[in-house]
């Protein structure tokens, strides 16, 4: 079918190297070419906002892509499984995993909300993962941490993986756990993990912030395909944003994965300033680089 063919676009040089490197990126943007490197993935959390968007994308990289959620989302198309589990049951979840050779996590809540209800699906269901990953010998997991892992450092501030984990909410606190866990599981186990600490991952930036934390659709493929194919993984960190000018990210410390984005929030910029305010340079959500997670009140009622 269509998704599995791969595009093929020449690149005109005649003109030399200025027009050649032009048409070289305009070739990698509309190139749709990752390496299968899987027989069977596992996508968690394949009924929200990303599993969807990934869905149509990462069946390019294996044979079988299973997909798992906690709630029915219609039936499975071809080369596709299908595996309802809730994260918080273990053998539902060792039930998913059985067969599979690599793992996309991106099931859990990805918002603020009481811990309680994190504990079950980010903090439990990690363990549940994990250890249904060693059971069946899966050695590969793209973990889908978050930004808010160290969201209460500063706008004004360039961090790298190195930095410490400054979280701005129960929901931040409960991918660090992710991040720390499945640190262990590489070290005792040898699973490999790449801890994709993802930015705001939309259709197009909705806000000034996310001129500098926005990730694209087609970029988070890419960077989960690098993620997936690189030869040696380990214990990765990664900041998971496109080629924006605006970062407080330095991804210096993931050019093993080889993830090169080729999209990038610049081309938004005049129209996101224009339909948005200056911000409160004394509102925390303007300082911080968490945002809005900073105050965000886990116990306020829906």
């Amino acid at each position: 079918d269509n998704i599995r063919q791969t595009s093929r676009t020449s690149v005109n040089c005649s003109k030399g190297p200025p027009f050649c490197a032009t048409g070289l990126k305009k070739a990698l943007n509309t190139m749709v070419n990752p390496i299968k490197t899987h027989h069977r993935i596992l996508l968690t959390g394949a009924a929200g906002g990303l599993g969807t968007a990934l869905r149509s994308r990462l069946g390019m990289n294996c044979d079988v892509l299973r997909l798992s959620d906690k709630v029915a989302f219609g039936d499975a198309h071809d080369s596709e499984e299908i595996a309802l589990a809730d994260l918080a049951d273990a053998a539902a979840v060792d039930a998913a995993v059985a067969g599979c050779d690599a793992i996309g996590h991106l099931g859990g809540i990805s918002v603020e909300a009481p811990f309680e209800a994190i504990l079950q699906a980010n903090i439990l269901g990690v363990y549940h993962l994990y250890e249904s990953a060693r059971k069946h010998g899966v050695k590969r997991v793209v973990f889908a941490s978050s930004n808010h892992v160290t969201g209460f450092y500063k706008q004004s501030e360039t961090i790298t993986a190195d930095h410490p984990a400054r979280p701005d909410s129960y929901y931040g606190v409960s991918k660090a756990f992710g991040e720390d866990f499945s640190r262990f599981y590489f070290d005792r186990y040898g699973i490999e993990t790449a801890c994709v600490r993802i930015g705001s991952s939309f259709p197009e930036p909705k806000d000034r912030r996310m001129l500098a934390t926005w990730l694209s659709f087609d970029d988070l493929h890419r960077l989960i395909s690098a993620c997936l194919s690189t030869p040696v993984l380990g214990h990765s960190i990664v900041f998971g944003m496109s080629d924006n000018a605006v970062t407080w990210w330095d991804n210096s410390r993931a050019k093993h994965i080889g993830y090169v984005p080729q999209d990038s929030s610049d081309v938004f910029h005049d129209a996101v300033f224009a339909r948005t305010p200056a911000p409160d340079l004394n509102d925390p959500a303007a300082i911080y680089q968490g945002g809005g997670f900073v105050k965000a009140d886990p116990f306020k009622k829906a």
